[in-house]
């Protein structure tokens, strides 16, 4: 079998594949553990749910498996560094939901700005607008480079940092971003934006080094795992008021729980993941990711496990992005 398929998969995209390829799709295998196990063991690619926890045992029960895919960005259930010790390249189809998101990051500032007012000059509270504000931009990716064009068209100024990314490459200037370290962004931005991919070198990255010195009245939008900011620092920050408000899409369980440093903050918005969670964006992951399967294995011949590691898209602009079919 060339790949089995353990997740709902759009009925076009389906019968793409299996006009190329040998394909059991069974969606609800996740739940059955021995009948997976069986599945598994002839299977040179495996598309899962984001239910199905990817792991060093689970791959040790599929010896012919030489890739992995997850549609969209919610792949923390699959394990990338236990694919890559394994041979197996982990291919994700992030890119897909770069406009969905980007969408939604405009959706949440204009929100935030408009209905968390501030006070004027005279003495009257009022709303702000998007266009000649400056916008501070953590991460560089595919929702980044979606983003950029809707933040130009309102008028916006960027700012960027990756820690990945030094202020030296050309892709700053390319996007007409100035670059500037993390705390310094943090203090001239009137917005932020988080879309930087989770690493757990960067926990609590956003934290007590950088939210005390956020410009007065400032918004933050967060796309990241929320584990990017130090609770306490986040609390403080929006119960001082230094941040007028803050939206977070993606909280881990319990984050706003009584007695936590975020319980019960008006000026908090949290969501879960919804982002890139759109029919369209969801169509899109389906086909990069069908796409990006059938050139490693539609030859006929088991390919060599020796992938590189397949990212979210690389960092493409929008027409770079793939056609839904």
């Amino acid at each position: 079998m060339d790949l089995l398929i353990v997740e709902r998969l759009d009925a076009q995209v389906l019968q793409w594949l299996q006009q190329r390829l040998q394909v059991q799709h069974a969606p609800e295998l996740w739940r059955e553990p021995r009948a997976l196990r069986q599945a598994l063991r002839h299977a040179r690619a495996l598309i899962a749910s984001p239910a199905l926890r990817v792991d060093a045992a689970l791959l040790q029960q599929a010896p012919a498996l030489c890739a992995v895919g997850v549609l969209g960005n919610d792949s923390t259930a699959t394990d990338a560094e236990a694919c890559r010790a394994a041979g197996v390249e982990f291919v994700q189809a992030g890119a897909g939901s770069a406009a969905a998101e980007a969408e939604f990051v405009v959706a949440a500032l204009l929100a935030l700005l408009r209905r968390v007012p501030v006070l004027t000059e005279d003495g009257v509270r009022v709303g702000r607008e998007l266009g000649g504000i400056t916008v501070g931009l953590i991460g560089v990716g595919a929702a980044t480079s979606a983003l950029l064009p809707l933040l130009q068209a309102f008028g916006a100024r960027s700012l960027g940092y990756d820690p990945a990314v030094h202020a030296s490459d050309p892709l700053w200037s390319r996007w007409g971003v100035l670059p500037l370290p993390l705390r310094e962004l943090v203090e001239l931005s009137d917005a932020v934006c988080v879309m930087l991919p989770y690493y757990t070198r960067y926990r609590g990255l956003i934290g007590e080094r950088v939210l005390p010195y956020a410009r007065p009245d400032q918004v933050l939008v967060s796309l990241s795992p929320a584990s990017l900011f130090d609770e306490h620092s986040l609390a403080d920050a929006l119960h001082s008021g230094r941040l007028a408000a803050a939206w977070l899409d993606d909280a881990e369980p319990g984050l706003l729980g009584r007695g936590q440093p975020l319980h019960g903050l008006e000026t908090l918005q949290v969501t879960p993941r919804l982002a890139g969670l759109t029919r369209e964006s969801r169509r899109r992951s389906a086909w990069t990711l069908a796409r990006r399967l059938v050139e490693l294995l539609g030859d006929g011949a088991p390919p060599a496990c020796d992938f590189s590691p397949t990212q979210p898209g690389g960092l493409p602009a929008r027409a770079d992005l793939p056609a839904s079919g």
